[in-house]
């Protein structure tokens, strides 16, 4: 996969649409930490709420209410010709999508701040404003998915509300995790993690 092109594959492949969406989650305020346990290790994550509170409240109702327990990461996208940049995608899309909540309102990298750098936390979405439950950690830089106000089209990037602190190497392990060579569509095809690496349980810590 292009790098250029993953903004309109990435959105296509985020489930679902915005049908209504939530209200900003209350009471999240600062910086928040969440530790990921997956099948290969622990990731702790520093989330934004100060930055991205709808974003990172967001996050935080999925893990208070353990709706990621037993989620996966399913997806690790490489892109053609670069060795050191892709990222891991996971969420409840291939486990448990019943348990997704209603999409929330797109918080672009430029009302953040945030940017898509190496172990920065973002939201896969379809359209902007159908964010809900899946959710990807950058490998390297992947500014491409910021939003760019001088491109045409979909120009609003996606919703980055955090960082990982600790677990790189795990992020790394999943990323580099067995895939299927016939699994995913199109440019997906080859990407698609076999077996999934599930995330046992979501925590503040």
């Amino acid at each position: 996969m292009r790098r250029r092109g993953f903004l309109a594959t990435a959105a296509a492949f985020a489930a679902g649409r915005a049908f209504g969406q939530a209200s900003a989650p209350g009471g999240v305020a600062g910086v928040v930490s969440v530790q990921l346990v997956t099948g290969l290790g622990a990731i702790v994550l520093e989330l934004s709420a100060d930055k991205a509170p709808i974003t990172a409240g967001n996050f935080l109702r999925y893990v208070d209410q353990k709706l990621l327990d037993g989620a996966a990461f399913y997806w690790a996208a490489h892109y053609e010709g670069v060795s050191n940049e892709g990222l891991i995608q996971g969420g409840l899309s291939g486990s448990h999508p019943e348990r997704a909540l209603p999409p929330i309102a797109h918080e672009s990298t430029t009302q953040t701040g945030l940017r898509h750098t190496d172990g920065v936390i973002s939201m896969a979405r379809y359209a902007p404003g159908s964010a809900a439950s899946e959710f990807f950690i950058c490998i390297g830089d992947n500014t491409q998915l910021d939003a760019n106000p001088a491109a045409s089209g979909d120009n609003l990037g996606f919703a980055a509300f955090g960082r990982v602190t600790q677990g790189m190497d795990v992020v790394a392990k999943i990323w580099t995790a067995p895939v299927s060579p016939t699994k995913g569509e199109g440019v997906f095809k080859g990407q698609m993690l076999d077996p999934t690496i599930p995330i046992v349980r979501a925590a503040r810590v």
